[in-house]
């Protein structure tokens, strides 16, 4: 028997095996005077006042640049955006070229050991922020805006959404304000993530400690013959009203497929599609992840963008759900 080295597929998780985020960040900014959680100068344009922080508040190191909240994510996000490149596949090879890991090839330089013994490693306490919510009962108005989307009392228990009365974060109360609709996301019997619907973009999702890779309904991808992955759980709650093996992420972002959430969907279906908002972001994210795991991908036709909808939820409450049965009933997933 010929015995040889298992090549390690290129991955995140096996950058992330040989060097940290940290020295992922440091390596590609090009002023290497920022420190953690500091306001610096931005990498991504020639600026007079510092607008960009890299910071681990979130519990893992991810940046930000104030002047334009567009650019923001994981250490991965940042030298792909930096450097332009059009998958994270590319990123991940550059990156593997640059520090001389070897994970493509299989023929380590071990420069990254050099690079990476020059300076000390910082530390990084994973942690999320405690939030503690106080129920009550849900308001006719409350149940009157799910109904919209086809999700009655019953669809709100069984997948532990609740009316918020009172918010704690660290123990202290949270401004919420008068008549406004507010509901909690329950996960594992612990992590909470509040949902106002009314609100801005920036402030609809918080506050929010839910892990990056929680799923919701990762029970019912059994035995599939495809698993249609969702990026919400309002769209994770009507898409499983018409095709059971439905599941959701809880964002856009490619954080959210750990390898073990990757390997889990693979190993219960035959297939995996996935389906974002089919906006422009919603589009390149999709076609990012889908390249990166072999996913397929159907998003909302972009048709129905003209309309202001770009999700199944307001697809089902416009249109209803016989509308998004017919889809995929065309598309061959029904």
């Amino acid at each position: 028997m010929i015995k040889g080295i298992k090549k390690t597929k290129l991955s995140i998780e096996a950058v992330l095996s040989k060097i940290s985020e940290y020295d992922i960040f440091r390596f590609y900014m090009p002023d290497h005077d920022w420190k953690l959680n500091k306001v610096t100068y931005s990498p991504f344009r020639k600026e007079n006042n510092p607008s960009f922080v890299i910071g681990n508040k979130l519990g893992y190191i991810s940046f930000i640049d104030f002047a334009d909240t567009s650019l923001r994510g994981d250490c991965f996000n940042f030298v792909q955006k930096l450097h332009m490149l059009p998958t994270m596949i590319d990123t991940l090879k550059l990156i593997d070229k640059d520090f001389g890991l070897g994970i493509s090839n299989g023929k380590s330089t071990e420069e990254y050991k050099k690079i990476v013994s020059e300076y000390k490693q910082p530390q990084i306490e994973k942690r999320y922020s405690i939030i503690q919510v106080s129920t009550r009962k849900f308001t006719n108005r409350e149940l009157e805006y799910w109904n919209q989307y086809h999700i009655d009392l019953q669809d709100l228990r069984d997948n532990n959404v609740y009316a918020v009365k009172n918010v704690f974060l660290n123990k202290s109360k949270f401004a919420l304000k008068d008549e406004e609709m507010t509901f909690g996301y329950l996960y594992e019997g612990q992590y909470w993530k509040v949902y106002r619907p009314f609100e801005d973009k920036k402030h609809k999702w918080i506050p929010n400690n839910v892990p990056i890779t929680v799923m919701d309904g990762k029970e019912d991808i059994q035995n599939c013959k495809v698993a249609f992955i969702n990026k919400s759980k309002k769209d994770y709650m009507v898409m499983k009203k018409i095709f059971p093996c439905s599941c959701a992420v809880q964002n856009e972002g490619i954080g959210c497929f750990s390898e073990d959430n990757v390997e889990y969907l693979k190993a219960n279906s035959d297939s995996q599609i996935l389906s974002f908002d089919s906006d422009i972001t919603g589009v390149a994210n999709s076609q990012q992840i889908t390249k990166l795991f072999d996913f397929g991908y159907a998003n909302v036709p972009r048709k129905y963008l003209a309309e202001g909808i770009k999700d199944w939820a307001d697809l089902a409450k416009v249109h209803g759900l016989e509308t998004i049965e017919k889809y995929l009933i065309n598309k061959n997933i029904l």
